[in-house]
C-alpha cells in the first residue's frame, strides 16, 4: 500500500481532525467517518487514538478495518491500544490483514500478541507467508535480525545491467526500499557488494554487476544490538544496511525507517530512566495502580537516601542548636551538587549512546568534568560564600563553612556524577539508570556530610 501520498498532519490540525472525529462518532456519521479516515494518514490516526476512550476506539477502528490501511494502522499504534483492537478480531480476518503487511511489521504484531492468538492465526496462513514470519520471529527483537525485512532487492553478479534492470522494474512493487540493490555470488547467496540504482542505470545493458560494484558493503550481522545497526546507519548516512547471518549469507535488511524507530525509542527508554520512571514508553497508557507500581521501586532510591540524611542532620543535632543558620543552607548545598551531578551524567549518558565517548581514554574525561565541577563550585561558593557572610553576622566562619560546602559539593558530584555511568559501562550495564535518583541521592548524602563536617571543623563545634 502507498501512504506517502496521505497528507500529514500539520501543528493543531492533529486537535481539529480529533475533535472531528469524536463528533461524526457521536452523530453514527459512518460514511463521514469513513471519508476522514481515507483522507488521514495511518500515523497520525495512530496519535489520535491516544485520545480517544474505549467505545470511541472500538467504533472508528470498525471504520478503519474497511480500508486497506488497516495493516499499516495496527503497526503504527501503540502496542497497548493494539492489543485492545485486535483482542475481539477473528483468526480469519488477523490473516487477511498480516497477509498485507510488511513481514518485519507482521513479525512485530506476531511478538505483541499473546501466543494462543498467534497461533490461532498462524494456522489459517500460507505457508510461504508462515515460513517468512516465523523465520523473523527466530530473532531477538532488540536485534538487527529482529529489525529487519527479507524483502530486499538481490542480484547475482554474473547478471548483466540490462536484466538487473529489467528485475527491478518487474519486482520493485514486491520489494522495501529498492534504493540499493545488493550483489551476491554463488548458491548460497553470499553477500559481495552494494551498487545504488542510480549507478545502475548510469551503465551500458552488456556490462556485469560484478564489474560495477562497491565491494566495500557495510554489513550487519542478525545478532547485532539495534542500538549499534542505528548508530552505523546514522554515522554512514545509509537509507538501509544489509543484514548477514554466520556464513556471510544476505538474509534481509534494515530500513531507515526502522532506525528513526529505534532512535525515538532508545531516547526515550534513556529519557524515562534517566528520570526514574523506568523504561516503559506506554507509561501513559497504563492503569493508575501498574503506574505506581512501575515508579515505586525508582523512588526506592530517594526514599532510603531521605533516611539516610534525616540520620545525618540527626548526628549533628547538638551542633545546629549551637549555630541554627546552619540548617538554612542546607537544600541549596544539596541541590546544587544534586543538579550538577545530573548533568554530568546525562552528558556521559548521551555521549556513550552516541559513540562520541572513547572508552579507552576515561581518564581525561573524569579529569575533565572534575575541572568543571571545581570551576562552577568556586563560582558558586565564592557566590553563596558572600551571601552568608553578609547575611549573618554570627558566626564569622559561616561564609567561608558554606563557601567550601559548595565547592567540595559540586566538584565531588561532577565528578562521581561522570565516574558512575563509565563504570556501569565497563559491567555492561544500562548506564541510564545511574542518572535520576540514584547519583542525585548519593551526592546529597554525601553533600550534607560534607557540610557538617566542614562547618565542625572551622566552626570548632
Amino acid at each position: 500500500m502507498n501512504v506517502s501520498s496521505k497528507r500529514e498532519l500539520i501543528g493543531n490540525e492533529a486537535v481539529v481532525i480529533l475533535d472531528t472525529i469524536r463528533r461524526l462518532n457521536r452523530r453514527n456519521a459512518v460514511d463521514h467517518l469513513l471519508k476522514m479516515v481515507n483522507k488521514t494518514h495511518p500515523a497520525d490516526l495512530a496519535i489520535i487514538f491516544r485520545h480517544l476512550n474505549t467505545d470511541e476506539r472500538r467504533n472508528i477502528f470498525n471504520i478503519i478495518a474497511q480500508t486497506d490501511i488497516v495493516g499499516y494502522f495496527l503497526s503504527e499504534i501503540d502496542q497497548a491500544i493494539m492489543l485492545e483492537l485486535v483482542e475481539d478480531l477473528t483468526p480469519q480476518y488477523m490473516v487477511s490483514i498480516i497477509k498485507e503487511m510488511d513481514k518485519d511489521d507482521a513479525a512485530d504484531l506476531f511478538e505483541a500478541l499473546p501466543e494462543n492468538v498467534a497461533n490461532e492465526i498462524r494456522k489459517g496462513m500460507e505457508k510461504s507467508d508462515r515460513e517468512e514470519v516465523d523465520e523473523l520471529l527466530k530473532y531477538d527483537p532488540n536485534t538487527a535480525g529482529g529489525l529487519m525485512s527479507p524483502d530486499f532487492m538481490a542480484h547475482d553478479e554474473e547478471m548483466t545491467v540490462g536484466d538487473a534492470i529489467k528485475k527491478v522494474q518487474e519486482y520493485s512493487e514486491e520489494k522495501e526500499m529498492a534504493f540499493y540493490l545488493y550483489i551476491t555470488h554463488g548458491p548460497d547467496s553470499r553477500l559481495s557488494g552494494v551498487l545504488s540504482l542510480r549507478e545502475l542505470l548510469m551503465h551500458p545493458p552488456y556490462r556485469q554487476l560484478k564489474n560495477i560494484m562497491n565491494p566495500k558493503v557495510v554489513a550487519v550481522t542478525t545478532e547485532m544490538d539495534k542500538g549499534e545497526v542505528a548508530h552505523i546507519v546514522s554515522k554512514y548516512n545509509f537509507l538501509a544496511v544489509p543484514v548477514i547471518d554466520q556464513n556471510y549469507k544476505l538474509v534481509g535488511i534494515v530500513t531507515v525507517d526502522d532506525i528513526i524507530d529505534v532512535i525515538r525509542e532508545e531516547a526515550s527508554e534513556e529519557f524515562l530512566q534517566m528520570a526514574g520512571v523506568g523504561k516503559d514508553q506506554e507509561i501513559l497508557l497504563k492503569p493508575v495502580f501498574n503506574n505506581a507500581l512501575i515508579r515505586a521501586p525508582w523512588l526506592f532510591a530517594t526514599w532510603v537516601g531521605g533516611i539516610v540524611n534525616i540520620l545525618i542532620i540527626t548526628s549533628f543535632q547538638v551542633e545546629l542548636q549551637k549555630v541554627l543558620a546552619l540548617a538554612a543552607f542546607i537544600p541549596i548545598i544539596a541541590g546544587m551538587g544534586g543538579n550538577i551531578a545530573t548533568q554530568s551524567s546525562t552528558i556521559v549518558v548521551r555521549g556513550l549512546a552516541t559513540g562520541r565517548i572513547n572508552m579507552n581514554a576515561l581518564g581525561s574525561l573524569l579529569f575533565k568534568e572534575m575541572r568543571v565541577g571545581l570551576i562552577l563550585g568556586s563560582f558558586y561558593g565564592l557566590l553563596l560564600g558572600v551571601l552568608a557572610f553578609l547575611g549573618y553576622a554570627e558566626p564569622s566562619k559561616l561564609g567561608l563553612v558554606v563557601g567550601l560546602s559548595i565547592f567540595f559539593s559540586m566538584t565531588l558530584a561532577a565528578t562521581v556524577g561522570t565516574f558512575v555511568p563509565l563504570v556501569l559501562r565497563r559491567l555492561e550495564i544500562d548506564a541510564a539508570i545511574a542518572t535520576g535518583p540514584f547519583v542525585t541521592t548519593a551526592i546529597d548524602i554525601l553533600g550534607v556530610t560534607a557540610y557538617f563536617m566542614i562547618a565542625k571543623i572551622f566552626l570548632t563545634l
